[in-house]
């Protein structure tokens, strides 16, 4: 007897519901690749960029308007000031004018036997010289408002610009620490550092070895050394495995002793030249190493095939 369809799609369900509890997580949903982090990382970048770049041109205009109100600001206070003054004197012409002038005055100076003739000509000199110091401040305070005109439009920019530097400085903090997430989230063998290519490594330690080798790109090469600033072939192969946890004697023949022969190099190995060894460098994969080759050459990437190789080695054994 055939079952009915409804039963067999609650079956069906069941079945794959349990398939899914069984199945590893990784299965059903694959973390992303170092490859697809690094394209992820790519498509920030080209969002950041742009923000950074209008960040600059809005920081550069708010400290450009910045100054040019604080240079009217300047320019502003003298005359100010100035027509401040100017209108105290025109103050005390007034003042003068009433004592001296109509009613009370008049009167007063009457009853004193002053001639009339006396106060029209002290009025007259009141009036011009009120005249006179009003026609000396016009300017002043023309050009005190037209340049106070220009600082209101001035503090109005500045403000639009405060406020639009705000915003894409938070922005661009966001971007910012959206990227740092996403290369945090690379794993710990996936070695990027300026100057050298990305590189895959196999584990921890290895990837800590060459980061620091990679880091010392361009660093003077100088007999004896072993870093921080500079190194010989040997010094530099001790330095980058020491930041590692791994101690390395400062002699090549001791490093050939002291390593473990492969017969397939992954970056973080040793790689030899010369019989007998004279010469080391660290493996970075592809067929490149970071060496310190000679003097008057620095740390630098170096093709292995252009040595003769002795051979390679890990500081481990595998």
């Amino acid at each position: 007897m055939r079952a009915s369809r409804p039963f067999v799609n609650v079956i069906l369900a069941a079945a794959v519901g349990l398939v899914a509890a069984v199945l590893p997580a990784g299965i059903a949903a694959a973390e992303p690749s170092p490859a697809q982090i690094e394209a992820e990382i790519d498509k920030k970048w080209e969002q950041l960029e742009p923000v950074i770049e209008q960040y600059n041109k809005v920081h550069s205009d708010l400290q450009k308007n910045q100054k040019k109100a604080k240079d009217l600001g300047k320019k502003i206070e003298p005359l100010s000031l100035q027509a401040d003054i100017a209108l105290d004197r025109i103050g005390v012409f007034a003042a003068q004018q009433y004592k001296t002038g109509g009613g009370a005055g008049q009167l007063g100076m009457l009853l004193s036997g002053a001639k009339t003739g006396d106060l029209t000509d002290q009025l007259a000199m009141i009036d011009l010289l009120a005249r006179q110091e009003k026609a000396s401040i016009a300017d002043v305070v023309a050009t005190r408002d037209k340049f106070s005109a220009q600082k209101t439009k001035l503090d109005a920019l500045v403000a639009d610009n405060k406020k639009k530097d705000g915003e894409l400085a938070a922005r661009r903090k966001q971007i910012a620490a959206d990227i740092k997430k996403l290369e945090d989230s690379l794993p710990v063998t996936h070695v990027k550092v300026p100057g050298c290519p990305t590189i895959e490594t196999k584990t921890a330690a290895e990837a800590k070895a060459v980061k620091t080798a990679c880091a010392q790109i361009g660093k003077p090469y100088v007999f004896a050394t072993a870093g921080p600033s500079t190194f010989d072939c040997s010094g530099l192969t001790e330095y980058a495995w020491a930041a590692a946890g791994v101690s390395l004697t400062h002699y090549t023949g001791d490093q050939w002793d002291e390593t473990y022969a492969v017969s397939t190099p992954r970056a973080g190995d040793l790689v030899f030249f010369y019989s007998p060894v004279s010469h080391v460098g660290l493996y970075i994969g592809n067929g490149k190493m970071v060496h310190a080759p000679r003097a008057g050459k620095p740390v630098q990437i170096g093709i292995v095939s252009q040595q003769p190789v002795a051979g390679y080695r890990s500081v481990k054994k595998r």
